[in-house]
């Protein structure tokens, strides 16, 4: 079993390039098959889930390479439009390659997709979107068969919910439409933006991106292209939770500090110190938190889900009671068991979780459950006296280049 050891406590006083978002470049590198051609790709980050996404690609008949933070995909030559079951398994965003190969190939075979437990997360959105398009699906032998009837050519769909994987799907496939798919209720996820970005240098017209009404128009021809990934916030609220859970200081740079208003007002909130730069943010923060009233996960602009972890682990500590409220996962506090284990005080009640903040939290032996639990286990680590354990640690490399993340001297990684 993979296991992280930290040596506690740790006090930040880092200056940190931010890694690129991992909820970027695995939609771009699926969507890199469409180009026909050699993609380049920078801004890469060295985490479990690209390199899932790299054998995906390599199945199917891609030439890769990644070098230095660079990944070069030359999709020239499609040998499958299928995917294992065993890759599926491996990721939750692995459907994002449902509407790439639609688009490149007219049809798609796959399994259900694997990932973190975070509770019912269907992808009827998905199919019931492909299917307005003129996609028909089939399920044989446990795998759902996508197939294009005919030509897709104008739609407009309306989105439930705005899903973020279901609207990366639907600008996929609409990449070879005829006349204009409408996209409502769209997510506005900034990497919802630099996937249209990527897309509109292979040749695909959008409009919209980043507003709840997204407008594509697609194209007869495409070709490669050179593309930056933008960085991750998700993985900027871990390193600012850290640092202020620890009562340090941190200099984030390469980072795009509009992405982080919503964590930024909160951990303002706590009493931390921010000031932002071109491309930079510095934080400060007290010896002792302050708690929180309550905050509420939301679509984007509002506050993440994935940071809802962190902010659990941030408050364990805070001189007061904090409340979170969780509205997109069922399961997502499944960490907090193991925080206790840290010495936290928290009750959860359905989706809301009461956090007591204790005066200090001591070393221990856990166990993550969930990628962005993983990073919450890690911060409480980082606070703790001692010598901490945190048993499968594979969630949390699935999104966290560690090198990056946190000082060598401090952790013992073993695989």
């Amino acid at each position: 079993m993979s296991r992280l050891i930290i040596s506690g406590p740790y006090k930040f006083n880092d200056e940190i390039y931010v890694q690129g978002a991992k909820n970027s470049i695995l939609p771009i590198l699926a969507s890199s098959i469409i180009s026909r051609g050699e993609c380049i790709i920078r801004n890469c980050p060295d985490i479990l889930d690209v390199h899932t996404t790299i054998e995906i690609l390599h199945y199917i008949g891609c030439k890769v390479k990644f070098e230095d933070s660079t990944i070069c995909v030359n999709s020239e030559n499609i040998v499958k439009n299928e995917i294992p079951e065993d890759l599926m398994r491996k990721m939750r965003s692995s459907i994002i390659f449902l509407g790439a190969l639609i688009a490149r190939t007219g049809r798609a075979k796959i399994s259900l997709p694997g990932g973190c437990e975070l509770g019912p997360r269907p992808i009827d959105m998905h199919v019931s979107s492909l299917k307005q398009l003129g996609v028909s699906v089939e399920i044989i032998n446990g795998c759902l068969d996508f197939k294009i009837i005919n030509k897709i050519s104008e739609a407009n769909i309306s989105l439930p919910f705005p899903s973020v994987g279901a609207t990366e799907n639907i600008i996929l496939a609409s990449s070879i439409c005829k006349g204009t798919v409408t996209i409502n209720n769209a997510s506005c996820e900034p990497e919802i933006v630099d996937l249209a970005n990527f897309l509109k240098k292979i040749g695909v017209k959008i409009y919209g991106e980043g507003r709840n009404q997204i407008k594509v128009q697609g194209a007869n021809k495409f070709h490669g292209c050179e593309h930056e990934i933008i960085s991750d916030r998700i993985v900027a609220t871990t390193i600012l939770g850290a640092a202020a859970t620890t009562g340090g200081a941190v200099t984030l740079k390469g980072i795009n500090c509009e992405h982080l208003d919503t964590p930024i007002s909160v951990f303002e909130e706590m009493g931390c110190f921010i000031s932002k730069e071109k491309n930079a943010l510095k934080m400060s923060a007290p010896e002792k938190l302050l708690p929180v009233k309550e905050v509420r996960s939301m679509p984007y602009p509002g506050f993440p889900t994935d940071s809802i972890p962190i902010m659990t682990a941030c408050l364990c500590t805070a001189n007061g009671v904090s409340i979170l409220v969780e509205n997109i996962f069922k399961n997502r506090f499944r960490h907090v068991e193991e925080l206790c284990r840290f010495g936290a005080n928290i009750k959860v009640e359905g989706n809301i979780a009461i956090i007591n903040g204790v005066s200090h939290l001591f070393s221990s032996n856990v166990e993550a459950k969930d990628l962005r639990g993983a990073a919450a286990l890690l911060i409480a680590a980082l606070k703790s006296h001692g010598t901490s354990t945190i048993s499968n640690i594979n969630f949390l490399l699935r999104g966290y280049d560690l090198s990056k993340l946190i000082p060598k001297t401090i952790y013992k990684l073993e695989l």
